[in-house]
């Protein structure tokens, strides 16, 4: 189990009456992470678990530097109970990585522009420097930020509600990223394999690029997956 389960749902059952009785309204932001998670009572990761599970309910909004926004209710598109997310495992995340990944690349690498490609390459410079500063909470940082850009150039707008369900697994899995900062060069190499496939418009290699990531990635954290088609792990 990525965390536990247990706490993870106590904390999310809190929140949802919170929200319910309207201690935070539509439009506000959460406190801060620190002074939630003191407030509850709970530890920051457990707290962001829970907060991944608010976001998969569509209750919620993880704003990239600016905090976790409340949203609308009856705005959620896709709703599933706080325990099936919660007590995912790791290779339940990266089935659901490898099912949609990689024919986002291959859509991407269809229609990308230079821009796009450029701020892609921005954040692989930023694992970089993470990675030569030994930063292993910005590397984190930056290869969430660079998948989750991967995500936001997917143009399908039902197919955007899916996606969000890949950036929450991803988030998801963010503390076992952290508990192995060594693997960040082979990450980083691999992600910029996936890049170079997208800057030349090769749908089928930006695809068959980030099934190997993937596949790597499981090999990594002790997993190896059963894949039920065909495709090549390189």
């Amino acid at each position: 189990m990525i965390t536990s389960s247990t706490v993870v749902n106590a904390v999310v059952e809190k929140l949802r009456q919170a929200l319910a009785r309207g201690q935070w309204r539509s439009g506000e932001m959460l406190p801060g992470q620190r002074e939630l998670a003191e407030q509850l009572g709970i530890s920051r990761p457990s707290l962001r678990e829970a907060v991944t599970v608010l976001e998969t309910l569509g209750l919620v909004r993880s704003m990239p530097g600016k905090g976790v926004l409340v949203l609308e209710p009856g705005t959620q598109e896709l709703v599933h109970a706080p325990a099936a997310v919660a007590g995912a495992s790791l290779e339940d995340v990266l089935q659901l990585r490898y099912t949609l990944e990689p024919f986002i690349v291959g859509l991407v690498a269809q229609s990308i522009s230079s821009k796009e490609i450029g701020q892609l390459r921005l954040t692989l410079m930023d694992m970089r420097e993470a990675l030569d500063a030994s930063d292993s909470e910005a590397g984190v940082r930056a290869y969430i930020a660079f998948h989750e850009e991967l995500f936001a150039l997917t143009a399908n707008p039902i197919f955007q509600s899916v996606v969000q369900q890949t950036s929450n697994a991803l988030k998801q899995s963010a503390q076992v990223l952290r508990n192995s900062p060594e693997h960040l060069a082979a990450r980083l190499e691999e992600n910029e394999a996936v890049v170079r496939a997208i800057r030349n418009k090769d749908s089928a290699q930006a695809s068959a690029q980030m099934r190997r990531h993937i596949l790597q990635e499981g090999l990594r954290m002790g997993i190896e997956l059963t894949i039920p088609d065909e495709h090549p792990g390189n």
